[in-house]
């Protein structure tokens, strides 16, 4: 595998868009966002041509230039995309790489008055500029979600809530099944504050932005669970409400609130339920060993995609071997397997503007 990047069949666009939706963002985070849009081998020799459209969102602390990142022996994503449409494994695709960092490292792609609207900014705003730009087939039944962690729980979230936007989508160790992934990173962040910030967040933003980020153990850790709380359970006026007490007990309202997040109990109710039954195509996938349990979190959101009334033929369920980290070779897998029920037959493709 060599170590430096690989010349494209295809073309990456490195685009910028100017978000409505987050300017005056709670966090003040920027709302130009970069924007990669990758367009497969032959879009610009077939002028009349169109094409389905895969959005890929990132985990938690993800920004889009680590797409470009490369560790020994492994190609990152963009490549493995481009490789697999060069080499014809899969119908060509628009594939189209979202920014959605936050200086809490990130929103779960949720509207929240603790981070910011990033579910409309990328349902309303992100998929209009592509459509806008570029030759897509637009239209949900030809526009899918993908995402691993964080991203794969916003792939989850955002066609369950947006099934006019999202007609597909895939999971990769999707945050899910939170009573079982949650407590026990509760449990050490109520132990760091304590023992390092007498049980005050205001104590760590204080110390925290005073210094490089991740030179104190903990800092990453209790980062994460400020996001979440910062993305599930923020009041109207943007006050950021935690689920646990000092003791790490759980607070039953603000825990609840959580929970209703939690995409295996958003599927086993309406109207997620029917927006999944509306689905053309669902992975699900994760490794038997992941850090976090989420393997156990997306057996038991295949279970709720079965009880909602998805057929079994739109839903494709794997575990295989691997922990949380370093399963960006599942990712064309996904890809692959979404362009191909994204892509209308022949008889069925809608003609080419005027």
């Amino acid at each position: 595998m060599l170590p430096w990047s690989a010349d494209f069949a295809g073309r990456l666009d490195r685009q910028v868009i100017i978000s409505e939706r987050l300017k005056n963002n709670p966090l003040g985070d920027p709302f130009e966002r970069p924007l990669w849009v990758y367009l497969p081998p032959g879009y610009a020799a077939e002028p009349d041509r169109r094409y389905p459209v895969v959005y890929v969102i990132q985990g938690y602390t993800g920004q889009i230039g680590m797409w470009g990142n490369r560790i020994a022996f492994r190609q990152p994503f963009p490549e493995l995309a481009d490789a697999l449409f060069a080499r014809g494994e899969a119908p060509p695709a628009i594939v189209v790489f979202v920014d959605a960092w936050t200086s809490v490292g990130g929103g779960q792609y949720l509207d929240s008055p603790g981070t910011g609207t990033y579910s409309s900014y990328l349902c309303d705003e992100v998929v209009s500029f592509v459509d806008d730009r570029y030759r897509t087939l637009a239209g949900r039944d030809h526009r899918a979600i993908t995402g691993k962690s964080s991203g794969g729980y916003g792939a989850m979230v955002n066609a369950m809530r947006r099934p006019d936007v999202f007609g597909g989508f895939a999971t990769h160790a999707g945050d899910s099944l939170f009573e079982l992934a949650a407590p026990p990173m509760i449990a050490n962040v109520a132990r760091l504050l304590r023992d390092k910030y007498d049980s005050s967040y205001a104590n760590f933003f204080a110390d925290v932005r005073g210094r490089v980020f991740g030179t104190r153990d903990g800092d990453a850790q209790l980062m994460e669970i400020y996001a979440y709380a910062a993305a599930y359970s923020a009041e109207p006026d943007g006050t950021v409400l935690l689920p646990f007490d000092d003791t790490g007990r759980l607070v039953p309202d603000v825990w609840e609130r959580w929970l209703a997040c939690d995409p295996v109990r958003m599927a086993e109710r309406e109207p997620y339920a029917e927006a999944l039954r509306s689905q053309r195509a669902i992975w699900i996938d994760a490794g038997t060993r992941d850090d976090y349990y989420l393997d156990l979190g997306a057996a038991a959101f295949r279970r709720a995609v079965a009880a909602a009334g998805v057929p079994d033929d739109r839903v494709y369920f794997e575990l295989f071997d691997a922990r949380h980290a370093n399963i960006e070779y599942r990712y064309p897998l996904a890809l692959a397997w979404l362009a191909e029920r994204l892509t209308p037959a022949a008889a069925e493709a809608p003609p080419a503007p005027a």
